[in-house]
């Protein structure tokens, strides 16, 4: 089965350059941003904020737990602090300071989850986080996202710098083609977006598995006449039940697609809520299994895994009874 690839619009970019790109220009009128890294200039893409900015940059070295501290420590000091490293050493390593320090305390820490998901792919299952949405979304006070395209995470960087309150935001490392051009489509967390609307079956993606769901959604439209909505549901933690309720009952069957294990994540949530609002459709999470993860490149990772245009196309056609 060939599937129908969604080309990437000119100009699209890692979401971390577009995240690099916005900080520097909020910081140039604002002093009071502050990023606090543990050797992830490079890989964070903060190496031109650090030339531009020397005095709003705080290098604490592989020290993920004091890293969150001393974010703390700034953010309850009035500075709008980001704090970027790995996600899978940040959420794992530093989890007690993000529970402490930053939720419970309610220090408004900006935490950058970079390299996210299978991102570093052939260097193992050390640098996969599949586990952040998990265990971040176990604790209260902390808003946990993952913009789609480059234009959620402009948005995500804007608001977020904005906000007083605690929050995760994770990236990958691919170039993100803009999801829709739709200038009343717009980014607000705790809000989902819908990209292309279909009462056969609904896509529950999010992060940078939201670009193969419309991949499928694209495939099983030419090929098999079935209408998908795509949902970007970039934040997992307050989810948008209010959009989950109306996919339930405009749509026939459900799959969720998350770059994270099919335990924790976006993908229970949703069937956590749904069966509690009384959901009784088709429903199937697409993840990586209880297992350990192959090694390989991002795209490897996802095409073993079913992560991909065709292995959703699959999955679609598999759970309808195609």
């Amino acid at each position: 089965m060939a599937s129908v690839v969604v080309e990437s619009k000119p100009g699209a970019k890692p979401n971390l350059e577009v995240f690099s790109a916005t900080l520097q220009e909020l910081a140039t009128t604002d002093r009071d941003i502050v990023v606090v890294t543990s050797d992830s200039r490079g890989s964070g893409k903060l190496v031109p904020f650090g030339k531009k900015f020397p005095e709003q940059i705080v290098e604490i070295g592989i020290a993920e737990q004091n890293l969150v501290g001393v974010a703390a420590g700034l953010a309850s000091a009035g500075k709008k602090t980001f704090a970027v490293s790995p996600a899978c050493f940040l959420t794992a390593r530093a989890l007690e300071q993000i529970k402490n320090d930053v939720a419970y305390s309610d220090n408004p820490v900006k935490l950058i989850g970079i390299s996210a998901g299978v991102s570093y792919g052939a260097l193992g299952s050390t640098h996969h986080s599949l586990h952040d949405f998990a265990a971040l979304r176990a604790i209260n006070n902390l808003i946990v996202a993952a913009p789609a395209d480059n234009f959620e995470t402009e948005e995500a960087i804007r608001q977020a710098a904005a906000m007083t309150h605690p929050i995760y935001l994770r990236f990958g490392k691919k170039n993100m083609p803009l999801l829709t051009t739709d200038p009343n489509n717009g980014f607000r967390f705790g809000k989902g977006r819908v990209i292309s609307r279909g009462p056969d079956l609904a896509f529950i993606a999010t992060g940078e598995t939201v670009q193969p769901a419309l991949e499928a959604a694209a495939t099983l439209r030419a090929e098999h006449g079935i209408e998908a909505t795509v949902i970007s549901m970039h934040t997992i933690k307050p989810l948008d039940t209010t959009l989950l309720r109306e996919v339930a009952a405009e749509t026939a069957a459900i799959i969720t697609v998350e770059e994270h294990s099919v335990y924790g994540g976006l993908g229970e949530a949703c069937a956590s809520y749904l069966l509690q609002y009384g959901y009784g459709k088709p429903f199937r999470i697409v993840g990586i299994p209880d297992e350990y993860t192959v090694t390989g490149s991002q795209n490897e990772i996802f095409n073993h895994y079913g992560i991909s245009g065709e292995g959703l196309t699959t999955t679609a056609l598999d759970l309808l009874g195609k």
